[in-house]
């Protein structure tokens, strides 16, 4: 998953980035409200871990409205997605503030990583409709593992081709454009061009020949992965 990480204590928040980056996830980080609200405009996430008491640039003292106003602006704006609220510990008002504001779930501060990671894996799944355990044909994604497997025997792929079979596979059958994953795969200061995109692609296929399985180019729409008719 590619996460937006909004935290301004910077030792929770780089202590949450190397436990979220070890588990096999791009973090992108932000510590306050401007970054949180740039980042969230020009790049797309499948999540956004979020703390509402963000200090503004121009304003150090932080307060439980400059967290919600990144949120409800994206909102505002239709973006859907998903949000885990990040909160401090028996604060109710926070947790309804968030809540209102469009956050689909909450986390009271301090927490536990491992859960970190599981409540992710559920917003994902109801919000992209899909389970831990993907297949087509005869290739499977275990996303609790991050692993793939071919007849039940495990794949490994290096890091960049894992990730573009991992988009094309969440959820299976989706056709992504070459806009969209390449926005999703490239870092922010290092653009993936298309070329480069193709070329992921064009390792993929060969590695996928003869298992069944295929990634199919639909001209002007993009590529969906399916098994072979």
């Amino acid at each position: 998953m590619r996460i937006l990480l909004v935290e301004d204590d910077a030792i929770l928040r780089d202590v949450m980035n190397r436990s979220l980056s070890d588990a096999g996830h791009r973090v992108d980080m932000a510590s306050t409200l401007e970054q949180a609200e740039h980042f969230w405009l020009v790049q797309p996430f499948d999540a956004v871990l979020l703390d509402l008491n963000l200090p503004l640039t121009d304003a150090p003292q932080s307060g439980l409205g400059s967290g919600l106003r990144a949120l409800r602006n994206a909102r505002a704006r239709g973006d859907r997605t998903p949000v885990l609220v990040l909160t401090a510990r028996n604060r109710t008002d926070e947790r309804i503030a968030g809540l209102d504001a469009g956050a689909d779930d909450y986390l009271g501060k301090p927490f536990d990583l491992a859960e970190v990671e599981a409540r992710l894996r559920a917003l994902v799944r109801r919000t992209q409709g899909t389970d831990d355990r993907l297949e087509v044909g005869s290739l499977a994604l275990d996303r609790k593992a991050r692993r793939f497997s071919l007849n039940q025997q495990p794949l490994d792929f290096p890091a960049r081709e894992f990730e573009v079979l991992w988009e094309l596979m969440t959820p299976p059958g989706r056709v992504i454009n070459k806009r969209s994953l390449s926005d999703k795969l490239s870092d922010f200061d290092e653009s993936l061009g298309d070329n480069a995109l193709e070329a992921f692609i064009s390792r993929l296929r060969k590695r996928l020949v003869g298992s069944g399985v295929r990634i199919r180019t639909l001209r002007g729409l993009g590529y969906v992965l399916e098994a072979d008719q």
